[in-house]
């Protein structure tokens, strides 16, 4: 009993700004992090349906402060289609289009447009005041069982997101926003990334298990180091899928 209040007691004293010089100095800390300007990451995305999963490769590029790009080939033979379905996503700082090579190419725009923009490499809280974001402390939860601190991060424009962090690493753990989909309509979108390594001498996800508006994605990255190329990250597809959200 007496660890459980010492930690909640803990929990009420912290403000956001220790979470966050916390989470950086977990991660690597600020020097390392601002010493990296764009990383490339490859691996395997597997997505859920009634039919079977769908899995392909995905390559991810990004670069500072937020220009990003990811290229995913998802294989279709478990809808019982030949072929794959090609999806790519760039954003350049300013503009950002979403290419489907079934459903055709369109400009970001929305929340989405608002997501990439508010997407700051190589860490949103590395700056977050300087990009106008506002971060309050929230009660603490759960995640998978593990007490976890919780942020409120607001953009000047856009959704804002609940960040959590684990309470005794205060690695990022879940995020958690809700966002208007244009397909959907709005949902809410979770993100949990785990499997942390070294790389470049941060701390980098290489799983991250997402779900919005009761569809979920796995995203698999298996390699992850300096990018050499123009671009940047972000979530490219949404699944389909009949498994609940968390």
């Amino acid at each position: 009993m007496a660890t459980v209040l010492a930690g909640q007691a803990f929990a009420q004293t912290l403000t956001a700004e220790q979470v966050v010089e916390k989470h950086l100095a977990a991660v690597g800390g600020r020097e390392a992090l601002s010493k990296i300007t764009s990383r490339k990451a490859t691996g395997t995305m597997i997505i859920g349906t009634p039919q079977g999963n769908l899995s392909g490769p995905v390559e991810m590029t990004a670069k500072s402060p937020n220009k990003m790009r990811a290229s995913i080939r998802v294989d279709l033979a478990a809808l019982g289609a030949a072929g794959e379905m090609a999806i790519d996503q760039l954003f350049d700082g300013t503009t950002g289009w979403m290419m489907n090579s079934m459903s055709g190419d369109q400009p970001m725009s929305g929340d989405q447009l608002a997501g990439a923009k508010n997407a700051f490499f190589p860490s949103p809280f590395l700056n977050y005041a300087e990009h106008g974001f506002t971060i309050a402390v929230k009660p603490s939860e759960k995640v998978n069982n593990k007490d976890a601190y919780v942020l409120l991060m607001t953009p000047k424009a856009g959704p804002a997101a609940r960040m959590y962090f684990d309470a005794e690493t205060f690695m990022l753990v879940r995020s958690v926003s809700r966002i208007v989909n244009p397909q959907l309509g709005e949902v809410e979108q979770i993100s949990e990334p785990s499997d942390y390594r070294t790389v470049d001498g941060v701390k980098v996800a290489f799983l991250i298990l997402q779900s919005a508006g009761g569809q979920d994605e796995i995203r698999q990255d298996r390699e992850q180091r300096p990018g050499r190329r123009r671009g940047v990250h972000q979530e490219v597809v949404r699944a389909v899928s009949a498994a609940p959200g968390r």
